[in-house]
């Protein structure tokens, strides 16, 4: 593995901790406007300075997300479908290997659709997009994605997650399900999961944490942070599960009580944040 990858990856993955929080936004790129995303520069502004490592595509990272902003950038480049086909696997590569180096960005995203129509298109775009990624020192995170006809059981995702590391993925993200465990031991590249659809808080910080326990690095969470009803506590709650092994309770605890204090107008910023994100 090439320095810069390594180096990549050690962007998208805490060193100190071995896991992440990366904050979703990518949505947009086949759903259009998505509820509390209809402003991507709103809502990521403040969320930004918390988070490990922004998920993205180009046009939001261009328009919406100043230049200075400190976080890593995985950048979505698998598109082409929107939420109007009844078929959403029939994706390609839409944003070339030099693009993301132009982005600065620390990894590439992309889906895989095993068991769906255009299964194989989308195993060989994640080997194509592997070769180009090592030939740059860019590591790609491979998305299993689902549809309504695709199982979300640790049989299906054990599958798809293999398949994905055994094409090269430097990272997997899945979704989180019964028997995690199987999923994440029989995967021999980092696994991170996907928060999916909206869930009450407490029921997200459970996920996270049960996920945790069964072997996932992180979370790569978008609705259930920026459409809680306190997206900065509730980033804070997550991050304290994945980086400070804090209890689903705990985390809820924390989230109210987050809540409260910027509900007051109080927003944690510079050296405070700094001090609160030391493990």
């Amino acid at each position: 593995m090439s320095w810069g990858l390594e180096n990549r990856l050690a962007h998208i993955i805490r060193p100190e901790t071995g896991r992440t929080v990366m904050l979703a936004i990518d949505h947009g790129y086949f759903l259009g406007p998505t509820k509390g995303l209809e402003c991507p520069s709103t809502m990521c502004a403040p969320l930004a300075p918390y988070a490990d490592t922004l998920m993205l595509t180009r046009g939001v990272l261009r328009n919406c997300i100043p230049s200075n902003t400190g976080a890593p950038i995985v950048l979505r480049v698998s598109g082409g479908t929107s939420v109007l086909q009844d078929d959403l696997s029939d994706e390609t590569i839409i944003t070339s290997v030099e693009e993301c180096l132009r982005l600065n960005a620390a990894g590439m995203a992309l889906s895989v659709f095993v068991g769906a129509p255009h299964q194989h298109q989308s195993i060989a775009n994640l080997a194509k997009l592997v070769d180009e990624g090592e030939r740059y020192g860019i590591p790609v995170v491979a998305v299993t994605a689902v549809g309504k006809d695709m199982g979300r059981d640790a049989r299906y995702l054990s599958l798809a997650s293999r398949i994905c590391a055994e094409m090269g993925a430097h990272i997997v993200k899945t979704y989180y399900c019964e028997d995690f465990e199987k999923v994440s031991s029989t995967c021999p590249v980092p696994v991170v999961v996907a928060g999916g659809k909206k869930l009450p808080e407490r029921d997200a910080l459970e996920m996270t944490a049960n996920a945790i326990a069964a072997g996932a690095v992180g979370v790569d969470m978008g609705r259930n942070i920026f459409q809680a009803e306190s997206p900065i506590a509730m980033i804070e709650a997550v991050a304290a599960v994945v980086h400070r092994n804090a209890s689903a309770q705990e985390a809820f605890e924390l989230y109210r009580e987050q809540k409260e204090v910027q509900g007051a107008g109080v927003v944690m910023t510079g050296a405070a944040l700094d001090d609160e994100r030391k493990i």
